[in-house]
């Protein structure tokens, strides 16, 4: 029995069923857990994470511990926790430190218990883990890291422009098998989900305003419309607003959408993307939903200091009423909606996601020492070996270049 501290260790069986029903979707994941059973390439890693724990994380987690290595685990949300399955993880052996509903001082005890072991490898959503070594353990080198998000990605990018990463990083939120698909398709779906479990409301018909149209972002705008929203995204990026509107939505500016929108979805990665000015313009009823990493997209405080009352309506539904008697309808505290009020991302996207974080792993456990304190992206081998596992766990199979064709992409001279 691991050292570890969950809500419920009685949850376990239960946690062991989910994670079987992940596995069972995860084909990628699981051939890649097959041959780390054979080859122990993880042998003697110790290897500290902060992620969500999900039951697809626990599929990942039981890959790593298949090739060798040693795991402790930390929640990446306070909201996000699935509590069977980390009580899961626990009785089979990883240090699991984290439960749904932990206060912020919890949150960062939880990510400085897995430190203790010292890790070789660190793995990161959001990259909380990353800048808590770099400002509190000078000592702690690790071999390498990984980062799962945007969000955590653009931190460690700001560290290796300031000369003060210690250790490689590969960005895995940088794979075409990640961003495309789990930021955009995996995060698109869980966001409706966790919505409709929160409100229960219909999508058809609402004035869905989406903040940001990076990958996230549309495809939230994609599925929200798909459901029948007439849907506005605001923007900073004129690159990403005229996308935007090529892609059929109307763009305009958070100040004017404030006043007509029905619901409302920030996904920039940055702070106070709705506030005070914007609150006091919204409807009676509408209702704010975050789907970026930390809780500031939303000007949750912001909104307190403005409310004269606040009540729970519901499981993660809070209702503000404003000086001017108009409600706003808050979701999840302003956490991330997908996890906190539903379970996050499908099996069958995180597979490819958590295939990269596995090879990745492997790749640093062989590389660590030879590579620059910078951050990187997935080798291509790793992006495109994911793809084909994929595809082949879904019985797919597509065509191969010819060693004409091979030889002719090559070459410079043909033309017409």
């Amino acid at each position: 029995m691991s050292e570890y501290k969950v809500r419920d260790i009685r949850l376990a069986e239960q946690g062991r069923r989910q994670l079987e029903w992940a596995e069972l979707h995860m084909p990628a994941l699981m051939e890649i857990r097959r041959r780390f059973e054979s080859e122990k390439p993880l042998k003697g890693i110790k290897i500290s994470a902060v992620l969500h724990v999900t039951k697809e994380t626990g599929a990942l987690v039981r890959t790593l511990m298949a090739g060798g290595a040693e795991v402790s685990l930390a929640g990446s949300n306070p909201l996000s926790t699935q509590d069977d399955v980390a009580a899961a993880l626990a009785e089979e052996g990883v240090r699991v430190f984290a439960w749904k509903g932990e206060t912020v001082k919890e949150y960062w005890q939880n990510i400085r218990e897995i430190l203790k072991v010292k890790p070789d490898i660190v793995m990161d959503d959001g990259a909380d883990l990353h800048a808590l070594i770099h400002e509190s353990y000078p000592d702690l080198r690790p071999l390498g890291g990984t980062e799962e998000t945007t969000t955590g990605v653009l931190r460690l990018k700001a560290m290796e422009e300031q000369g003060v990463l210690r250790y490689p990083v590969i960005a895995v939120n940088n794979a075409f098998t990640k961003y495309l698909f789990d930021n955009r398709i995996g995060t698109g779906q869980s966001t409706v989900d966790g919505i409709l479990r929160a409100t229960n409301l219909l999508i058809a018909g609402k004035i869905a305003v989406v903040a940001g149209y990076g990958w996230v972002g549309r495809g939230i705008a994609w599925r929200l419309r798909g459901m029948g929203a007439r849907v506005i995204v605001t923007e900073v990026s004129p690159l990403r607003a005229l996308e935007a509107v090529m892609d059929g939505f109307d763009v305009m500016p958070m100040t004017r959408a404030a006043e007509i929108g029905d619901l409302f979805v920030t996904a920039t990665g940055n702070t106070k993307v709705i506030r005070a000015d914007h609150f006091l313009k919204m409807k009676d009823g509408a209702v704010l939903a975050n789907a970026g990493h930390f809780n500031v997209e939303i000007d949750v405080e912001g909104l307190e200091r403005l409310a004269v009352s606040k009540r729970n309506v519901r499981p993660y539904l809070d209702e503000y009423v404003l000086p001017n008697g108009r409600r706003l309808y808050l979701l999840a505290e302003g956490r991330l909606v997908n996890l906190a009020a539903a379970e996050g991302h499908p099996s069958e996207v995180m597979d490819l996601s958590f295939s990269n974080q596995a090879l990745s792993v492997e790749y640093l456990v062989k590389k660590g020492e030879e590579l620059e304190r910078k951050v990187y992206n997935v080798p291509q081998e790793i992006d495109e070996q994911v793809a084909w596992l994929k595809l082949r766990g879904m019985g797919i199979e597509i065509d191969q270049m010819t060693e004409e064709q091979k030889e002719y992409v090559k070459q410079w001279r043909y033309g017409t």
